[in-house]
């Protein structure tokens, strides 16, 4: 497959007010998706994330789309040097972040646009100590990151969470979501695929259960470092008294069997305004847009 577009189940692609085009424009590991990796955390551990701080990032780019195609490629060959150098700059992740693990990851080798409203991201399965090609190659010639987040909203505002100790961003605030992992060998990537991936992260990040159909695309963007690509899912609307009994639970489930949260605190934003405290580079733009969208339509979801 690995052709859904964005006009998922007959609703229609993304545009900015999420109804017709996208148009106008994870976790472990050496750090998480989405956003700049390069910097902040990415710095610090010698292989970047997608949960970087915003405050030196620029901004991510909305890209138009109605139809997503997935390329599988093989991964660029390191040389022996720099395998030796991925291998000790992973190992210097590991000594600062014992929790750290390499998992699979899905890396972007870039998208092509081969006609309007068409985007082809040509992808290939790599782990997270690949990105430490960031600390040793130029920009243009690293694998970016693909990551899902999920757009949540409650009576209160869009849910937020921030990384726990045990994550590769602790004290970040970001959407729920992570790095997206490569599907089983010879299954193709689709959009189904990153949909489901959403949903599983939502479970885990906030003990919240969703039925796999129930989230749909709503934005996809592109960092200018890397080329990170990141699928942003509107999942349906749930009141945030049932957020914060699914996220209690779900912490006090983690404190009895000795494995904390994976996101130690929830918060509701429903404004354009700025977590309290770091934060990845996506959230102020995708906030800001989704708000002043559903102001503009004078409801909570803008695309319903």
């Amino acid at each position: 497959m690995g052709n859904g577009g964005l006009r998922e189940a007959g609703r229609g692609g993304l545009n900015e007010a999420g109804r017709g085009g996208l148009s106008e424009a994870g976790r472990g590991g050496l750090s998480e998706p989405g956003h700049d990796p390069g910097r902040d955390a990415a710095h610090r551990s010698g292989a970047g994330d997608g949960r970087g701080g915003r405050s030196l990032a620029a901004p991510v780019e909305f890209l138009d789309a109605e139809r997503i195609d997935f390329t599988e490629c093989p991964l660029p060959a390191l040389s022996p040097e720099e395998r030796r150098e991925v291998d000790r700059l992973w190992a210097r992740t590991i000594a600062g972040n014992p929790a750290t693990f390499d998992g699979p990851l899905v890396g972007s080798l870039g998208l092509d646009r081969p006609a309007p409203g068409r985007c082809v991201v040509r992808w290939a399965r790599m782990t997270y100590r690949h990105r430490a090609l960031r600390e040793i190659r130029p920009a243009e010639d690293v694998p970016g990151s693909v990551f899902v987040t999920v757009l949540l909203p409650t009576d209160e505002g869009l849910v937020v969470g921030r990384g726990s100790a045990a994550t590769a961003a602790p004290g970040r605030w970001t959407l729920p979501g992570g790095a997206a992992e490569p599907p089983a060998a010879g299954l193709p990537l689709d959009l189904a695929t990153l949909r489901r991936h959403a949903v599983r992260e939502l479970a885990e990040e906030l003990g919240l259960r969703v039925p796999d159909s129930a989230p749909r695309l709503w934005a996809l963007t592109r960092q200018p470092r890397f080329g990170s690509l990141g699928f942003h899912f509107l999942a349906p609307p749930v009141p945030a008294a049932l957020v914060r009994r699914h996220h209690a639970a779900l912490v006090a489930a983690g404190s009895a069997d000795g494995a904390g949260p994976e996101l130690d605190a929830i918060a509701f934003l429903s404004a354009p305004r700025t977590a309290a405290g770091p934060e990845a580079d996506y959230l102020p733009q995708l906030l800001d847009r989704y708000v002043r969208h559903t102001r503009t339509d004078g409801r909570r979801d803008p695309d319903r």
